[in-house]
C-alpha cells in the first residue's frame, strides 16, 4: 500500500469519526442552549471531545503520509458522511438536493485528489511559525469578537463557524510541520509548535460547540469543512512549496474541482436551512391563535353583558 493510498484511508475514517462527533455536539447544542462553549457536565459532549481526539489522531497520521493540500480538502467528506449517519443515529432524513450537493462535493474532492501532487519541503523555519501562530491567533481572536456584537444566531453561527474552521487549519499546518521534523526526531525546540497545535485544536473544538447554538448541524459544519481545507491549503501551497499535476493548467482544473466542491456544501447548506424553514413554518401553523380583545369580533350582545361575579 503507497503512502498516499494510506493518507486517503486515514482521511476517510478520520471524516467519519468527525461527522460523528459533530451530531452529537449538535444534539448537546439543542438540548443545552445555556453553555456555548463547553458543556462540561454533560456526558455527551465529553463523547463528542472523544471522538474529535479520535479524528484528529487519523488526521495527523494522514498528514505524516500524505500533503496538506490532499489531506484538508478529505475533511470536507465529513458533511457527506454526516448525511447519512444522522438519518440513521437521529432519524432525520436528507432531501434529494442534500444528496446532489454530497455528490458534487465528492466529485470536487475526487477531482483534487487526481491532480495532487506531494513534496518534499523542509518544515516551516521557527520563525515562520511564531508569525503564523500570531497572525493565526489574532484572526481567531478577531472573529470571536465580531461574533459577540451580532444578535442573529445564523450570521454568529458562521462566524465562530469561520474561527474554527480557520483554527482547525492552522492545527493542521503546524502538525505538518511537526510530523515533517518528527520523521528525523523530536527536538525539543518544537514545543511552542506543540502548543499552538493545542491552543488552535481547543480553539477550534469550543468556537464550533457555540456555532451550533440555535443554527442546527448543517450551517456550521458546512462553513467549518469548508474554511479548514482553504486555509490550510493556502499555507499549503505558499508556506510548503506543494503544487498541483499539469502546471498552470493543472492548477486551474484544481480550482474549477474545489468550484464543484464549494458548490455541492452550499446545496447542503441551503437544504437543511429550507428543512429548517419549513419546519418552523408547521410548528407555527400548529399553534392557535391568540384570542383577541374580548367583544372585538362577537355579539353586541356580549359587549354590555354582566360579569357573573357581579350578577
Amino acid at each position: 500500500m503507497s503512502a498516499l493510498v494510506l493518507a486517503v484511508l486515514l482521511s476517510l475514517v478520520s471524516a467519519v469519526a468527525y461527522a460523528a462527533a459533530a451530531i452529537v455536539q449538535e444534539r448537546v447544542a439543542a438540548s443545552a442552549p445555556s453553555s456555548a462553549y463547553a458543556p462540561v457536565r454533560r456526558p455527551a459532549w465529553w463523547g463528542a471531545v472523544t471522538l474529535n481526539g479520535l479524528g484528529a489522531a487519523l488526521h495527523v497520521a494522514a498528514l505524516a503520509f500524505g500533503p496538506l493540500t490532499l489531506v484538508q480538502p478529505m475533511g470536507a467528506l465529513t458533511i457527506v458522511f454526516a448525511l447519512p449517519m444522522s438519518a440513521v443515529l437521529i432519524r432525520r432524513r436528507a432531501g434529494a438536493t442534500a444528496w446532489r450537493g454530497a455528490v458534487m462535493a465528492t466529485a470536487g474532492l475526487a477531482g483534487l485528489l487526481a491532480l495532487t501532487r506531494g513534496t518534499d519541503t523542509d518544515a516551516l523555519a521557527m520563525g515562520q511559525r511564531l508569525a503564523l501562530a500570531a497572525a493565526g491567533f489574532g484572526c481567531v481572536a478577531a472573529l470571536f469578537v465580531a461574533s459577540k456584537a451580532l444578535r442573529r444566531a445564523a450570521t454568529r453561527s458562521v462566524v465562530l463557524a469561520t474561527a474554527a474552521g480557520g483554527a482547525f487549519g492552522l492545527a493542521s499546518v503546524f502538525t505538518k510541520s511537526v510530523a515533517e521534523d518528527w520523521q528525523s526526531g523530536l527536538p525539543l525546540g518544537e514545543l511552542p509548535s506543540l502548543f499552538a497545535i493545542a491552543g488552535f485544536a481547543v480553539s477550534g473544538l469550543l468556537l464550533s460547540q457555540a456555532s451550533y447554538r440555535g443554527a442546527g448541524l448543517a450551517a456550521p459544519l458546512a462553513t467549518v469543512t469548508v474554511v479548514n481545507p482553504v486555509v490550510a491549503a493556502a499555507i499549503g501551497l505558499t508556506l510548503f512549496g506543494e503544487s498541483f499535476r499539469y502546471g498552470a493548467a493543472g492548477t486551474a482544473i484544481a480550482l474549477g474541482f474545489g468550484v464543484v466542491a464549494a458548490g455541492g456544501l452550499i446545496l447542503l447548506t441551503t437544504e437543511r436551512l429550507s428543512a429548517g424553514r419549513r419546519g418552523e413554518q408547521v410548528l407555527a401553523a400548529r399553534i392557535p391563535a391568540a384570542p383577541g380583545p374580548a367583544g372585538r369580533q362577537g355579539d353586541s350582545s356580549d359587549q354590555t353583558a354582566t360579569p357573573p361575579a357581579l350578577r
